[in-house]
């Protein structure tokens, strides 16, 4: 039974066991949030080179607490964008509107609805990221459901204008990812190459996340204008790892390795480290296969216990907000390699958990996902929670 209430300082034990989400394997590309400025159509260069690897690693035990709550009552929250003053952007998936949360008070104020999007099943509004140059362009990315495809397109946010009025008409950017009634994918984040990536989902349809011309069952890797970037696998297309299931996570660690999250079918979900060009199984192998040709995944957990959705690096860890599971999961990593067994934190006391983000230092926030088709909300819910970690 999940609490009813936030309260400060709440820290659930933590359970061990294997680790991942759908797709399989390790890797590791050139990747760490951060602005860009270079948009220019197919002239960036390949993926940055990772830095060596941290001297030494994360502990083998780490705590998450639950120290407040920031704001309540939103409804299908999916993706958050911090804004450069701190406040969040927050996408309801199913009213395919943007709401802006005060980083101090927890106000909610209606910023406005994304034109052509259009919830079905698993789909609708879903990620969000702030423009590589958003200090100069107020361009706020999305991803979203159409009447026929999934898609990725840019408005301008602009808050000096009438709440509910403050977004412009989208910008299609890229266009043509296949839709389902689940298995949308829908994750997107600027890496430390100011390229825009995105993780898709390959519908329920099995064999597009083994077909290299298909964008469904992928990471994908572009430039801010939607472009292939030069240093992908082809030159030619913005696919940048295949074999995937459902990808609803990415994230990159300090040493700039992209780390991916996605769910499995029955058996295991999965995180996994990317590289280009990498093959993460799927429908082949579901979580550590060890067949030839195949990335495995660095961490696996039964379905139970995870469905991962979003993940953050903070504080040497990847975190990773589990949906069915209702638990934060803590992988500890020195470099590429995890130090011990995933702990999970929070476990049942909040609700499905849909998307962290990491604010700094040892602070994340936390969005539940209780008002979607398959929660249980309870008043005040969807929640954004304060939380501490280690």
């Amino acid at each position: 039974m999940r609490h009813p209430q936030m309260v400060a300082g709440v820290t659930a034990g933590a359970l061990l066991c294997l680790a991942a989400c759908s797709g399989q394997g390790p890797g590791g590309p050139a990747a760490s949030p951060g602005p860009s400025t270079s948009s220019a159509s197919g002239s960036a260069s390949g993926p940055v080179t990772p830095a060596p690897a941290s001297p030494s690693g994360a502990p083998a035990q780490g705590s998450a607490s639950v120290t407040g709550t920031l704001a309540e009552g939103l409804k299908s929250p999916w993706g958050v964008a911090a804004l450069p003053d701190g406040d969040l952007l927050v996408s309801s998936r199913d009213e395919t509107t943007l709401t802006r949360v005060d980083a101090e008070t927890g106000k909610l104020t209606p910023v406005g609805r994304v034109g052509g999007a259009s919830p079905d099943g698993e789909g609708g509004l879903m990620g969000l990221a702030l423009s590589p140059s958003y200090a100069k362009d107020q361009q706020v990315y999305a991803y979203f459901t159409t009447a026929s495809d999934n898609r990725i397109a840019r408005m301008r946010y602009d808050d000096k204008r009438p709440p509910g009025q403050q977004l412009g008409a989208p910008d299609t950017v890229f266009k043509g990812i296949p839709k389902g009634v689940t298995h949308n994918g829908g994750r997107i984040a600027f890496g430390p190459d100011k390229m825009l990536y995105a993780g898709t989902g390959e519908t329920g349809e099995r064999g597009l996340s083994q077909d290299p011309k298909s964008l469904a069952g992928k990471i994908l890797r572009m430039t801010p204008d939607g472009q292939p970037v030069h240093g992908n696998p082809s030159a030619d297309s913005v696919v940048y790892s295949l074999g995937h299931r459902n990808v609803q996570g990415l994230a990159w660690d300090a040493d700039r390795r992209l780390w991916a999250a996605e769910f499995g079918q029955d058996t295991w979900d999965e995180l996994n480290l990317i590289e280009p060009g990498r093959n993460y199984g799927w429908p082949t192998v579901e979580g550590k296969g060890g067949k030839e040709g195949f990335v495995d995944p660095v961490a696996q957990w039964r379905t139970s216990e995870a469905s991962p959705s979003g993940i953050a690096f903070a504080e040497g860890s990847v975190w990773v907000a589990g949906l069915r599971g209702e638990r934060l999961w803590r992988v500890p990593l020195a470099g590429a390699k995890p130090v011990a067994a995933p702990q999970a934190f929070l476990t049942e006391k909040y609700g499905r958990l849909r998307t962290v983000l990491a604010v700094g230092g040892d602070q994340l926030l936390l969005v539940t996902s209780e008002t979607d088709s398959r929660g249980t909300p309870e008043p005040g819910d969807d929640r954004v929670l304060k939380v501490t970690v280690k």
